[in-house]
Parts: structure tokens; C-alpha cells; sequence
């Protein structure tokens, strides 16, 4: 049995999209975060980090139904990360 992950996009509580592709997922959370005068952070438990693929990528590694917001001063992008169920 293969381990097949996925990411729901939300922006703000709209739901945007699923994506099984981590750079795509990060690539579209950019776009949509990107539209306030701050910069974007990246949010996870209280931490605040410039938003890179390598940081998404290593707070995503080994954990499922977990999520993690990039942040302006105006809008929130939520990325859900969990695993397709048979």
C-alpha cells in the first residue's frame, strides 16, 4: 500500500484547492498570500519563517493532519497537509 499525500489550499476559509505536488502548493499559497503591504511569513505552531520550499518542506516531513498558514499583514493562507484513505 502506497502513502499518497495531498495538500488542500485555503484561502482565508475558502477552499482553493487539492494539490499532490508540495512546489506547486507553496507556489499558489505565495501568489495568494501575496497581496497585502507586509511581507509573507510562514506560520507554524507560533514560529514565524521566511517561506521557502525547504522550510515547508521540512515542517511537513514525517507529519499528517497538520497545517500551516503564510501570513501578511491583511490575508492568511492555510496549507492542510493529509494522505489519500482507502
Amino acid at each position: 500500500m502506497t502513502k499518497i499525500y495531498i495538500y488542500c489550499l485555503f484561502d482565508m476559509d475558502t477552499f482553493v484547492g487539492v494539490y499532490s505536488s508540495l512546489k506547486a502548493v507553496h507556489r499558489d499559497a505565495l501568489r495568494l498570500a501575496n497581496r497585502g503591504t507586509s511581507r509573507v511569513y510562514l506560520v507554524y505552531q507560533g514560529t514565524l519563517i521566511a517561506p521557502t520550499l525547504t522550510g515547508l518542506r521540512n515542517f511537513f516531513k514525517g507529519k499528517c493532519d497538520t497545517a500551516v498558514k503564510y501570513r501578511t499583514d491583511t490575508n492568511a493562507v492555510s496549507i492542510y497537509k493529509t494522505r489519500l484513505r482507502e
